[in-house]
């Protein structure tokens, strides 16, 4: 059965950088809910005063991009606030909303942040201190994968991609080569579990919620964490188990 979660009303939006206030203050212009200004990508000094003004069980938006929601999720578990419901304003084309069933129509999305429920959902967590909210990749390499204990790939690939699972952890998708000279796609597996490991060499750029990695790995694991975070989606949308 999926869990709810009763929360607080709307405490508190966030809106990460210009391209989000001009999409989204408009649309929050009739409700009086507290707005905080902050940057495309916000740093700690942005995000935690924000995040003491909201109490146990209240509810926060976040207007931006994916890597902007990660930033600030990445608060919550560093301040050990995921108590706190955190609805998005996604920007358009987010992996995110596409991930969790979160609708990027600012009419919708606002009434959902205002009125949603919140669901436990899993926190998908990598090994060099990040977590996915909406979509990890690579392009090209050679290595494997592993799914827990089941073998993804080994070899040549074309690119590799993490996501959340709604469902339970972390989904991945290798695709290999393309074949015929080029001329048709390369095989495409996809597999989810509660990890995601990679080994390649040589060491390959990571693409993390839309920002280049600062320097390629060699080795990247993505899990599960032991604790959900409170996501406002839509019923149905976020079956964390």
């Amino acid at each position: 059965m999926q869990r709810l979660v009763l929360t607080g009303p709307l405490v508190r939006v966030m809106t990460c950088g210009d391209s989000a206030r001009a999409r989204w203050v408009p649309w929050l212009a009739a409700h009086d809910t507290p707005r905080h200004d902050l940057p495309d990508l916000p740093a700690r000094a942005d995000v935690d005063p924000v995040l003491a003004d909201v109490p146990a069980g209240g509810r926060l938006a976040v207007a931006g991009d994916d890597a902007a929601l990660a930033a600030v999720l990445v608060r919550l578990l560093r301040r050990e606030r995921l108590d706190v419901a955190v609805a998005l304003l996604p920007a358009p084309g987010s992996a995110a909303a596409a991930a969790w069933g979160v609708p990027t129509d600012p009419s919708a999305a606002v009434a959902l942040a205002r009125d949603g429920v919140a669901h436990p959902s899993p926190l998908v967590r990598d090994d060099h201190g990040g977590l996915v909210a909406g979509r990890h990749a690579t392009g090209p390499f050679h290595g494997e994968v592993y799914c827990d204990e089941h073998l993804v790939a080994r070899g040549d690939a074309e690119s590799l991609v993490v996501v959340p699972d709604p469902g339970g952890g972390v989904t991945v998708t290798v695709t290999g080569p393309r074949r015929l000279a080029g001329l048709r796609a390369g095989h495409v597996t996809t597999l989810s579990g509660r990890a995601v490991q990679l080994g390649c060499r040589p060491p390959v750029p990571v693409v993390r919620d839309g920002v280049p990695g600062d320097r390629p790995v060699a080795r990247r694991s993505w899990y599960r964490h032991t604790q959900d975070w409170l996501l406002v989606s839509p019923r149905g949308a976020s079956a964390g188990r």
